[in-house]
């Protein structure tokens, strides 16, 4: 039985999430993500100036008359999420948690790719495979998946990008669209990373919140790993303790982003402190751009 709760929160990101996709994202999910190419769709009687390449030799052989091939863009795609579910993304100091950020971005993308045509599937992960979801089309389809997001109980704590994206590889053997939503705190991902990536339309989009970046000066604070439990007390009065902490996530997020580039990983950044709408739109125009070059 889904609590009441969260049917609400999934009535509210549909509502959120339709909103803008109609007002926003209109024509711009349609015109970045491509179908495979050109399909089949029936064949006609040869008329002048048609191209000669696309004579169908085997009906005008059995006709006794020219027939040419007519092909149709082929539309429908598969669009995967796979959604970190470890306990890193059950965090949130400003409005909301990075995991409902996630929830609502997927549910954008998603509802924009059902407006498509398209097919929708996700793999919910953790340091293990949670849930997978196979790729269906429909509104109640993609509800179903904003529902696993939200209500979902996973039994890993830590994230390991690379099982997910191998995972992946073996159950989604066509190309496919794969939306990689995390905050990508995980052991080395690279070589899964890179082997996706060949294989699909990989776009990783990275959720950050801010008192992950830097300590406030407030004293003696005590952390707490959420993935894995350790503890540690440090001196947060200390500019040099506050100054070691950004910086090993400075590098940290500098790492991250050198692995995206050298793999040629479309890369989109989110802060709970910020509209994740502007970095979605930014994305999609970067895409267009490249497109049209």
């Amino acid at each position: 039985m889904i609590p009441p709760e969260i049917l609400q929160a999934v009535k509210l990101i549909e509502i959120r999430s339709r909103s803008l996709v109609n007002d926003v994202f209109a024509g711009e999910y349609h015109s970045v993500f491509k179908g495979r190419g050109m399909e089949f769709a029936e064949v006609r009687q040869y008329l002048p100036g048609d191209d000669v390449r696309t004579i169908d030799w085997n009906v005008t052989a059995r006709t006794g008359h020219p027939y040419v091939k007519k092909f149709a863009e082929e539309r429908e795609q598969t669009v995967m999420f796979l959604i970190d579910a470890s306990r890193s993304l059950d965090f949130g100091t400003v409005a909301r948690m990075k995991g409902e950020i996630a929830a609502e971005i997927a549910a954008v993308l998603a509802f924009s790719a059902i407006r498509n045509n398209d097919k929708v599937g996700a793999i919910i992960f953790t340091d293990r495979i949670e849930l997978f979801i196979p790729p269906k089309k429909g509104k109640q389809h993609v509800l179903r998946v904003i529902r696993e997001m939200l209500f979902f109980r996973p039994e890993g704590r830590g994230t390991d990008v690379g099982l997910a994206l191998e995972y992946l590889s073996r159950v989604v053997r066509r190309k496919a669209v794969v939306f990689l939503l995390s905050d990508f705190m995980s052991a080395d991902y690279t070589r899964p990373l890179r082997v996706a990536n060949r294989r699909h339309d990989l776009t990783a989009v990275t959720i950050t919140d801010p008192a992950e970046d830097e300590l406030p000066a407030v004293g003696l604070l005590h952390l707490v790993d959420a993935e894995d439990g350790r503890e540690r007390l440090v001196d947060a009065s200390s500019a040099r303790v506050r100054e070691e902490f950004a910086r090993a996530r400075r590098e940290f997020r500098e790492q991250r982003r050198q692995v995206f580039r050298r793999y040629r990983v479309d890369a989109v950044d989110v802060r709970t402190d910020r509209p994740y709408a502007e970095p979605l739109i930014a994305f999609f125009r970067k895409r267009e751009r490249e497109l049209a070059a």
